[in-house]
């Protein structure tokens, strides 16, 4: 099996193009087109962890964290990054990033992290914008069950829990040809006009390029007229955070030591208590202090993330309790849902999780 073969499948649990455009996720070192020999699935990939995909015969190492982030001028092992890298390179190793790819994705890092408290009716926290476009075609009555079923199976017409969904309107389309063309209907120099039908659907920006080559393979027309708009619609189902409610309603203390249990936390810091039920709770994994406002909003009783500063606590403003559990505690189930996921994907190969604990947050 080549390595492309496993970034393939790890694109379909986390889609590149879900990914934050701060980040850097995909292959981060390495040729896809090698002969696999072992997967090691990590949080983040430090020169243990390459040590540890030396000894099990892992030449790709799947990563939480890119351990590249931004760009390197130079590489003389100075620092734990660089170490990381020339290690990998000396000895073959690919090294491959999901972060915010699995961030964003609808069963992704939040959502396993509300599954590891028990929250039921969990939605996204903050819906991913300027991601929806729509296409607008036309075409004759005769072609548009071929091109529709076309573009559905592209990725074209999915909104929410419903697929193979469109618009269609009936019209009158003219046109005229010149000495070059070569009409479906009519003559050159020809004024035609015919009964077409107007196609509407809706499409994940990244699909575009699928979009339009089976528009093109499959439209009757030699000429193809389309437009495509860039929907301010938010998507429902790919975004940051995450928000959910627990089975009974639990008093603050019971539930931070509840949290602290389930996410093997060594310590929580948290805003003051509001004597409130908790119900609602609000999740977002990895540094989250850029979503207090969206889950007071929400109506969220708690707000969990991580890397919240001192100042940032007063944003609960009393109207839910901040508690920070910390950045690797709040996304410690994110490895273990990647080798589920190859797991039962790819049953015949070497899938092997890290016991390289890469946290560097210690507690006395």
């Amino acid at each position: 099996m080549k390595i492309q073969e496993i970034l393939s499948v790890l694109e379909e649990m986390a889609p590149l193009a879900y990914a934050e455009d701060f980040d850097n996720v995909g292959l981060l070192v390495g040729d896809a087109n090698t002969e696999a020999s072992g997967v090691l699935v990590c949080h983040d990939a430090l020169e243990a962890v390459i040590d540890e995909a030396i000894a099990k015969k892992c030449n790709l190492v799947v990563c939480f964290h890119p351990i590249l982030f931004s760009g390197l001028k130079k590489i003389t092992g100075k620092n734990y990054v660089e170490r990381a890298i020339i290690k990998a390179i000396k000895n073959d190793i690919a090294i491959y990033a999901v972060h915010t790819a699995l961030d964003n994705h609808k069963q992704g890092v939040n959502k396993i992290f509300c599954d590891a408290l028990g929250l039921t009716n969990t939605k996204i926290l903050i819906p991913k914008q300027n991601f929806i476009q729509k296409l607008v075609t036309y075409t004759i009555p005769e072609n548009v069950e071929q091109l529709r079923n076309a573009l559905f199976d592209a990725g074209a017409g999915k909104i929410g829990n419903y697929e193979d969904c469109s618009f269609n309107s009936k019209g009158i389309g003219t046109y005229m040809g010149n000495e070059d063309s070569n009409p479906q209907i009519g003559e050159r120099f020809e004024f035609v006009e015919n009964e077409e039908i107007k196609i509407e659907v809706t499409f994940e920006k990244h699909l575009q390029g699928k979009i339009l080559k089976a528009l093109f393979s499959n439209h009757a027309y030699e000429e193809v007229a389309y437009e495509i708009y860039e929907l301010q619609n938010p998507h429902q189902n790919i975004g940051l955070g995450m928000i959910g409610e627990l089975p009974d309603t639990m008093k603050e203390s019971d539930f931070l030591k509840f949290v602290k249990e389930k996410m093997e936390c060594s310590g929580i810091r948290h805003s003051e208590f509001l004597n409130k039920p908790v119900k609602k709770v609000a999740v977002l994994g990895g540094s989250g202090s850029f979503a207090i406002k969206n889950a007071i909003a929400a109506g969220a009783d708690v707000f969990l993330t991580a890397d919240l500063k001192y100042h940032q606590f007063y944003e609960a403003e009393n109207k839910l309790l901040l508690a920070d559990i910390g950045h690797f505690e709040s996304e410690r189930f994110t490895k273990n849902h990647i080798v589920a996921y190859l797991t039962e994907k790819i049953s015949n190969f070497a899938i092997i999780l890290s016991q390289e604990n890469t946290n560097p947050v210690k507690y006395f």
